[in-house]
């Protein structure tokens, strides 16, 4: 169904050429003429494609049609790259070439007159192609329709800890399990020392997980369960991971500082047999509850395996498990399953009601009302598609769009028992094309993936995904902006937000639809992958010896090559050929993201990807050079080298990468290339991660453009020049386990002027006096895993702009600040692994609940 964002391209491609800049380059480039025959030919077929777009789903033909245009589509927006490319390759050789860097030039391959004559052949042979095919257009009896009127209705956010009062029609569910998890825990002979399991079983959508979180947030189990852990499982039962899991989950309740620290050891580097022992010395005794969410695995011999690890818990220790599948409950649990039946036809349609109208505004629309009821019978009481489709009517009131959603012909489509997939597919197709595109994007990463902003702006920013940002926005913002569309029709869960950025997940299902619309252009390559499409654009793969078997001339088009994970999977010990092999013959590579590979050596040829846009190393052990040719790739949006720590210098003219926006650097270098890293002016958002050599940088070095400035694990980091001398643009500074690091107090007026909008601190203590000049500005203020901290410190109550207060996994927090209800403009406080925090400030019951009841959005979570 990649034939469902054609639209986009096309317009995406109409925009490009008829932009500004674009003519401009094109004219000195020589093809100006050219393209402007393009872009008449691309009026002429990008006129129908919405229509064809809606209609493709019941005409077979149609759909060739589509996907002829759509192969031309990907062929004119790989050579109007090479515009781009020449355009930047031009600008740094004016810029920094040398007399002998010009004349050389002159000579290759790259010669200006034969680039010209080339780019010029290439643009009429797409031109005629597209003209042979938009000839039939006609036969098809397709209706003009220029712009794209599916539009984003907005609703205010909301938030990934379960309220209860928002939930519908499960509260004798939650009853049910609360009460199986206080009685004692009994096995067939009486032994008390049985750890009980209670699995949930019911189908994708129902509200399993919503269930589970429920029960696992009552006051009741908090009292019952000193140690409570949460584990999503999902696709693979790894035995090594569960146990890595199992340990982060734990609570901070009642550890120590030093406890806490074990969360932040490297676990993944223990070998099975230091994991288990690390498990057992956390569980034995403990009365603890273990939730496993989202079970997939029959494996009975992995289940026994786990379960004698952790049988060693208290009397009483408890584990829920949630699947859809009544084999796995049986082979799990210990009580019989409870079943999660479908909702009841009334409390389907009154959360059909909360999520499509504002509160009290159904009563002046009973028509509308009406039609909804027909269309939630049509969801067979499933949460998730209810809530999808109602999310999609909210604020709209024309009778003809309820009818339509209603009378769809995608309703008649043979389906699955139980099967949602219409349900969601239908909010799908009411998206406006350029979100579409961006969504099917989530296909590519692995489900229950711990999203943030920024793995979906890297990915979507090198697809040439998202529009240029308008004045005073970053490309965070612009990204930020698609999501909280995404979240509006209730396509992201679990959503946190941090006025900066979001953290998010997508539901099991939701992630089924994006591979259901990216089919045949985006690919996940695993063991199980038959049959590659021949045109397939983006690749990922979690098994990379699987990618090399699978790896053939027809996939050289790709554009993305990617390892999304967060955990480290190796990508082989014998990759030293790894570029030769195939990735130098990728030439329209846009996305290169070779995380935890373990070559020394990149070769000088990867200037070859010209296209390319963003290329990550990240967590690469051993490389210890790079070669200075990566400063050829003048298309370079973001580079990422965090955890390359055997990095010995970054390359030399680091300048020449003129459209760098982001940067992550590991290094052994004392000083940073300051003077290249200042002449980026480009560059957001810089990121310095373990670079342990560094003490002081950035001293009489300016960052004109910077807007994100992250500090981490940089042991022997002392100061850096906090100022607007420094860094005139920066809105967002983060220390992160920097032990030497301390902010200055400096002038009363010297922090005063800078325009910083979020702060975060990790595993800081001392805040300086002079942070109150920020009162003005501040709208997002983080406290993470502050172990020590047992006050906030008293400028806080001056942050007169504060929006966003977040504080985790402090657990010597005694209280908050007792005038922190003058703080007016706040509207998100989260409170999460605080015990001290979490006793005192519980909704309606906590002792200084009164504090802080004002604030909009509350969630306090254990």
């Amino acid at each position: 169904m990649a034939e469902s964002f054609i639209f986009s391209i096309a317009e995406s491609l109409a925009t490009k050429i008829a932009s500004r800049a674009y003519e401009e380059a094109s004219q000195v480039v020589g093809v100006y003429d050219d393209l402007q025959e393009l872009k008449s030919s691309l009026s002429y077929v990008k006129a129908v494609l919405l229509d064809a777009e809606q209609k493709q789903e019941q005409n077979h033909q149609l759909r060739e049609w589509l996907k002829q245009i759509k192969l031309i589509f990907n062929d004119a927006e790989n050579v109007l790259d090479q515009v781009d490319c020449e355009t930047l390759r031009n600008q740094v050789i004016r810029d920094y070439g040398t007399p002998k860097d010009k004349v050389g030039r002159f000579f290759s391959s790259s010669n200006p007159l034969v680039f010209r004559y080339k780019l010029a052949l290439q643009i009429k042979d797409i031109r005629k192609r597209l003209d042979r095919v938009a000839a039939d257009r006609d036969k098809f009896g397709l209706q003009v329709i220029d712009v794209d009127r599916r539009v984003v209705h907005r609703r205010e956010m909301t938030y990934s800890h379960v309220v209860e009062s928002d939930v519908i029609g499960r509260a004798h569910d939650k009853e049910k399990i609360v009460k199986l998890l206080m009685e004692p825990s009994l096995d067939n002979n009486g032994d008390s020392k049985h750890i009980s399991v209670i699995p949930i079983v019911g189908i994708g959508g129902l509200g399993k997980t919503t269930l589970a979180k429920l029960v696992f947030n009552d006051e009741r189990i908090r009292e019952s369960f000193p140690m409570k852990m949460w584990v999503c499982v999902s696709d693979d039962f790894d035995i090594k991971q569960l146990i890595i899991k199992i340990i982060n989950a734990v609570t901070v309740s009642g550890a120590n500082s030093a406890d806490a620290l074990v969360a932040q050891q490297t676990l993944r580097d223990m070998d099975i047999e230091q994991l288990q022992y690390l498990l057992r010395n956390k569980l034995t005794g403990q009365k603890f509850l273990l939730v496993l969410d989202d079970v997939w695995s029959e494996d009975r011999a992995k289940w026994v395996e786990l379960r004698s690890l952790i049988r060693i818990g208290g009397d009483g220790s408890k584990i829920v498990v949630t699947t859809r599948s009544h084999s796995i409950a049986s082979m799990m649990g210990t009580v019989p399953s409870h079943d999660l039946e479908c909702l009841s036809l009334e409390d389907s349609l009154s959360l059909f009601v909360k999520w499509a109208f504002k509160e009290g505004e159904e009563e002046k629309h009973p028509n509308l009302v009406t039609i909804g009821k027909e269309i939630v019978r049509k969801c067979r009481g499933v949460p998730l598609a209810i809530r999808t489709l109602a999310s999609l009517l909210f604020s709209k009131y024309d009778i003809n769009v309820w009818e339509s959603l209603r009378d769809d012909e995608i309703w008649n489509l043979p389906q699955k028992k139980d099967d949602i997939l219409p349900a969601l597919k239908l909010s799908y197709d009411q998206m406006p094309s350029y979100l579409r595109k961006c969504f099917s994007m989530f296909s590519l990463f692995p489900k229950d993936f711990d999203f943030q902003t920024r793995h979906v702006l890297s990915l979507w920013s090198a697809l040439d995904l998202l529009p240029s940002p308008s004045k005073n926005e970053t490309s965070f913002d612009v990204a930020n902006r698609y999501l909280s569309e995404l979240i509006s029709r209730s396509f992201l869960e679990n959503v946190c937000d941090l006025g900066t950025h979001y953290y998010f997940n997508i539901h099991d299902l939701v992630h089924d639809l994006a591979l259901y619309v990216a089919k045949d252009e985006c690919l996940v390559i695993s063991s199980e992958s038959q049959n590659i499409p021949k045109n397939v654009l983006h690749i990922s793969f979690f098994e990379f010896d699987m990618f090399l078997k699978s790896f053939k001339p027809s996939l050289l088009g790709v554009r993305t090559i990617a390892v999304p994970t967060e955990e480290h999977i190796g990508i082989g010990d014998n990759n030293e050929d790894l570029f030769p092999t195939w990735v130098l013959n990728c030439k329209y590579l846009r996305y290169l993201d070779l995380a935890d590979s373990t070559f020394e050596i990149l070769p000088r040829s990867i200037s070859k990807l010209k296209h390319l846009r963003y290329l990550s190393l990240r967590d690469n052990g051993r490389v210890k050079k790079l070669p200075a040719s990566i400063c050829n790739l003048q298309n370079l949006e973001e580079l990422n080298l965090s955890g390359c720590v055997e990095l010995q210098t970054l390359p030399e003219k680091l300048r020449n990468l003129i459209n760098l926006r982001r940067i992550s650097i590991t290094t052994k270098q004392f000083v940073l290339p300051e003077d290249d890293l200042a002449n980026l002016c480009l560059l957001e958002r810089l990121h310095i991660y373990e670079c342990d050599n560094l003490e002081s940088p950035f001293v009489g070095v300016k960052l004109p453009t910077l807007r994100f400035l992250w500090i981490t694990r940089c042991k022997n980091l002392k100061s850096l020049p906090l100022d607007k001398h420094h860094f005139p643009q920066l809105e967002q500074f983060v220390v992160d386990e920097c032990v030497k690091f301390e902010l200055s107090d400096g002038h009363e007026d010297m922090n005063s002027v800078l325009r910083l909008k979020a702060l975060f601190f990790c595993m800081v203590v001392n805040f300086p006096r002079s942070l109150h000049g920020y009162a003005n500005t501040l709208q997002t203020l983080v406290f993470l895993r502050c172990y020590e901290l047992e006050a906030l410190p008293e400028w806080l109550l001056n942050m007169t702009s504060l929006k966003f207060l977040h504080i985790w996994s402090c657990p010597r927090l005694l209280s908050l600040p007792s005038g922190i209800h003058c703080l007016k403009a706040l509207e998100v406080l989260r409170i999460e692994r605080c015990p001290r925090l979490y006793r005192k400030y519980q909704p309606h019951v906590g002792e200084y609940w009164h504090q802080i009841s004002h604030i909009k959005h509350i969630q306090i979570l254990q």
